[in-house]
């Protein structure tokens, strides 16, 4: 999994607008810690180093560990709130996990072995569908990526979530369906060679 990352923080010893405001002003973000049956922990984080964490890519699968007075609280980082025009984080959510908790995360998909899959040889296109996966998984096992398999996939063939292998301990929030990752799309030259029915197709619809 990522590794984990650590945000100082201090508690804020006042709420509201105003108080907000003020602590903007001089480079912190407020923020709140909540879950695991305890009282919700109101922060303050400095905005520089919540902003270099962000950029790292895989903030929200990552464990944070939130040190406040002393203490280490282990996290999630479950919303970040930005300004529309600046970008500038305004306020952060962070999910306390209890020992042993499972923890819902979107974790990213890649893609291996495109060289042996004989659509995408032929000049085919790897249409992906979901980015992301919606995973339930323990909170110490957050996967960084789940690699999906893409040997012997050929033109006009989907890749479904039964097609993935997650790792042990790993299963997917969606359990109703089995969903389409991606798809292997004709090429163009194909395409126009064979006529491109797709108008019709969904004219007759």
């Amino acid at each position: 999994m990522s590794d984990q990352l650590t945000l100082p923080a201090e508690t804020r010893e006042r709420a509201g607008k105003g108080a907000s405001r003020a602590l903007r002003r001089e480079g912190r973000v407020p923020a709140v810690v909540y879950g695991a049956n305890e009282e919700p922990l109101a922060i303050h984080v400095e905005e520089k180093e919540l902003t270099r964490q962000l950029m790292t890519g895989h903030f929200f699968n990552s464990i944070v560990e939130v040190e406040v007075n002393g203490q280490k609280v282990r996290t999630l980082p479950k919303d970040v709130a930005f300004h529309p025009v600046s970008d500038r984080p305004l306020h952060a959510d962070f999910l306390r996990l209890a020992k042993g908790s499972t923890v819902h995360v979107n974790v990213p998909v890649s893609f291996a072995n495109e060289e042996l899959s004989p659509g995408l040889k032929r000049g085919g296109v790897l249409n992906i569908v979901r980015h992301e996966l919606e995973l339930v998984c323990p909170a110490d096992k957050i996967p960084d990526d789940i690699v999906i398999d893409v040997t012997g996939f050929d033109v006009g063939e989907s890749i479904h979530f039964s097609h993935v292998k997650l790792p042990a301990g790993v299963e997917s929030a969606i359990t109703d369906r089995d969903f389409t990752i991606a798809t292997i799309a004709a090429p163009s030259a194909l395409k126009s060679s064979e006529g491109d029915t797709t108008k019709t197709e969904g004219e007759e619809a």
